[in-house]
């Protein structure tokens, strides 16, 4: 197995001077040299065949003893060394210090195809960033990362990758829902791919220490390998790099309220300063439509990261990452203006991504309001999301007496539709069909349009949990059959139609079908 290794980030970056692997606070570095923990019987369940291309692999490989021991942390590829990031962050609104790569360890760079891309392990022991934990990662919380990292990229949100998903043989012991009850789990490992793992986070630990020389040196490496066309450090470089942070930032959180997305934990060191989605923990997607969900048991009580709120605080850690970069920038006009220009943004942009779900491509001051109505039609009774926006894409214009038939079968519980209900609903789709005939497209290609933004699959949690139930029994099949439903998500597949369907009732309460907590 040959890769073309271009480390960067462990050769140009300060890294911590003791060696040793213990829990301890990490200062004036932006990393340290860690060895993955050995597993005692690493075992391949699932590659990326798309991933394994990029970084220069081919199929060959994959089968490989070498990917096996290499991907696994068995052995360390020649002329490594594997470390750990060092970052801070607020968690769920409050600084927590120094975090750091708790159960991650970074391998190495490689170079495939004219792109640069980090490769970390997830689940391989422990490193000086640990805490209370042990470093490792059981295979449920490593199912759901691996397949939503790729999901979530041909659904055309930014994100980090995944490489490869492996059992390392080794048992873990987890308290799943924090209630006392722990058991042994089966442990795993994912191998996760980035242009970098650099995060909010980076920028705040140097910053709350007031290490500017630091900062710089990590500002300034951050621009040369990501962000090379902004040019050379200087005040007004790192002003146009807040700006495009922010704006890649708004770009993929617009993108999770495209497709119902709730990310559950966004952390200050959860976010990327890529602007792509980072640590799936307990994500979900939005089943019934509902503003106030979170797929969070630690975010029950005060919904901080519920799925109307993801834009907030995607300012909210902005403006974190803006006092983190304020000792280089020195004026806070620009930063405001920059914050202030989000809100315009995040208006017009979350506006022109709603007329796209509903096949509306004209701008006029109108959809506002149709689109608050439909929003509110969709609150009156539990309606799936990823399904009525599907199936709207099936909507002839000239009848609108036939819509709320054609969106039937994304209602839960149609029998709460009472007249006053469906009223509402006629209303609506009188509406939406006299703001169709403003439009000059026919209807097959608007169906065309709707359908290129709106999937047919996503994972939902009751699919993840299938899939998990099997692997816990030996059996990977469903991982792999999810793994090439969602490689399209929006064709219709129709030998995959079941995946096509509401939650079923059986998961609606059941653990890891509806909330999901941190334990991983």
């Amino acid at each position: 197995m040959q890769l073309h290794i271009k480390d960067t980030f462990n050769k140009e970056l300060p890294s911590d001077s003791n060696t040793e692997n213990s829990r301890r606070q990490v200062t004036e570095a932006t990393h340290s040299y860690v060895s993955p923990r050995i597993p005692s019987q690493p075992k391949l369940i699932h590659a990326s065949k798309e991933m394994a291309n990029a970084i220069g692999l081919d199929e060959a490989a994959i089968k490989s003893k070498d990917f096996l021991d290499v991907f696994s942390g068995l052995k360390i590829y020649p002329k490594t060394k594997p470390y750990a990031m060092a970052y801070a962050g607020h968690q769920f609104g409050n600084w927590a210090g120094q975090l750091g790569d708790g159960r991650a360890i970074n391998l190495f760079e490689v170079e495939g195809n004219s792109k640069r891309w980090a490769i970390q392990l997830k689940g391989s022991g422990e490193t000086p960033y640990s805490r209370q934990g042990d470093g490792l990662a059981v295979l449920r919380s490593s199912i759901r990362e691996y397949l939503c990292s790729e999901a979530m990229h041909h659904l055309g949100v930014p994100t980090t990758r995944a490489l490869s998903l492996m059992l390392s043989g080794d048992d873990v012991l987890r308290d799943m829902l924090y209630n006392g009850n722990a058991d042994y789990e089966k442990g795993a490992v994912v191998a996760r791919v980035a242009p970098t793992f650099i995060r909010f986070g980076n920028f705040e630990l140097f910053a709350a220490r007031n290490d500017i020389k630091n900062l710089k040196k990590l500002t300034d490496y951050t621009l040369k390998y990501f962000y090379p066309e902004l040019g050379k450090p200087s005040k007004e470089t790192y002003i146009k790099f807040f700006e495009a942070v922010t704006q890649r930032t708004l770009d993929m959180i617009i993108h999770w309220q495209r497709v119902g997305f709730v990310h559950g934990v966004m952390n200050t060191d959860n976010m990327s300063i890529l602007g792509l989605t980072i640590d799936y923990g307990p994500y979900g997607w939005l089943e019934d439509f509902d503003f106030g969900w979170t797929p969070n048991t630690t975010d029950k009580q005060n919904k901080r990261y519920r799925f109307g709120n993801q834009p907030n605080i995607g300012l909210w850690n902005l403006l974190q990452l803006a006092n983190a970069l304020y000792p280089l920038i020195e004026e806070a006009e620009p930063i405001e203006a920059i914050l202030n220009q989000y809100q315009v943004d995040f208006e017009k942009q979350s506006l022109q991504m709603m007329r796209s779900k509903l096949g509306l491509q004209v701008e006029l001051e109108e959809d506002a309001k149709l689109l608050a109505n439909f929003e509110d039609c969709m609150l009156l009774s539990e309606t799936d999301m990823t399904i009525v926006f599907r199936l709207l894409a099936n909507y002839k214009k000239g009848y609108p007496e036939n819509g709320i038939e054609i969106i039937e079968n994304a209602f839960y519980k149609s029998e709460e539709l009472n007249q006053d209900k469906l009223m509402q609903w006629k209303v609506w789709f009188k509406a939406y069909d006299q703001r169709l005939h403003k439009e000059t497209i026919t209807d097959s290609e608007r169906q065309k349009n709707m359908n290129a933004v709106n999937p047919k699959y996503v994972l939902r949690n009751y699919m993840a949990q299938l899939a998990i139930d099997k692997a816990d029994e030996g059996d990977y099949g469903l991982v792999d059959e999810l793994f090439q439903v969602l490689k399209k998500p929006y064709d219709e597949q129709p030998e995959y139609e079941k995946w096509f369907a509401k939650r079923p009732e059986w998961a609606r309460h059941k653990v890891g079908c509806s909330m999901l907590s941190c334990s991983s």
